[in-house]
C-alpha cells in the first residue's frame, strides 16, 4: 500500500477500500468504479430521506473518506425528502448510472440498494440501523437485509 505520510489518510484509504470490495463481492464485480458509484448513490439517496440529526449520527460512523462523499453536495435545506415510495428512492440511485460508461449496463438499482445496505448494516452498529429503517417508510424498510431474511 501506498503511503500518503499521514497515517489517517492511509488508514481511511485502507478502510475504504475494504468497503468497496465488499460492495464489489455483494453486487457480483469486480469493477470497483461501479462499487464507488453504487456505495455513492445510496447513500446520497438515503442520507436524503433522514432527518438532519439522523444524517450526522450515520455520518459520524463512516470512515473519514466515505464520510466525505457522503456530504459532498448535500444541503440540509427541505430535508428529508418526503419521498415514500421504493420507485422513486430506486430512480435517485439509477441518475447516477447514466454516464457514457455505464449507458450500455444493466445496472438494476434495487440490487444496487440492497447490497450497499447489506454492508452497512455489517459496518454500521445495529443500534445506528435501527434508527435508520425506524425512520424510513415501508417499502423502503422492505430493501434492508431484514427485510430479504422475511
Amino acid at each position: 500500500m501506498a503511503s500518503s505520510g499521514l497515517a489517517v489518510f492511509d488508514t481511511t484509504i485502507q478502510k475504504t477500500n475494504s468497503w468497496l470490495k465488499e460492495v464489489m463481492k455483494e453486487l457480483g464485480t469486480d469493477d470497483r468504479h461501479l462499487a464507488y458509484l453504487a456505495l455513492r448513490a445510496v447513500l446520497h439517496a438515503l442520507r436524503d430521506r433522514l432527518t438532519v440529526e439522523e444524517v450526522a449520527e450515520l455520518g459520524a460512523q463512516l470512515p473519514m473518506l466515505i464520510r466525505g462523499f457522503y456530504y459532498e453536495g448535500w444541503d440540509p435545506t427541505g430535508k428529508p425528502v418526503k419521498e415514500r415510495h421504493k420507485e422513486g428512492f430506486l430512480n435517485n440511485i439509477r441518475r447516477y448510472f447514466k454516464t457514457a460508461r455505464y449507458a450500455e449496463a444493466s445496472v438494476d438499482p434495487e440490487e444496487v440498494a440492497r447490497a450497499v445496505f447489506r454492508v452497512l448494516a455489517r459496518r454500521i452498529s445495529e443500534g445506528e440501523i435501527e434508527d435508520v429503517i425506524h425512520i424510513l417508510p415501508r417499502e423502503l424498510r422492505e430493501l434492508w437485509p431484514e427485510a430479504e431474511a422475511v
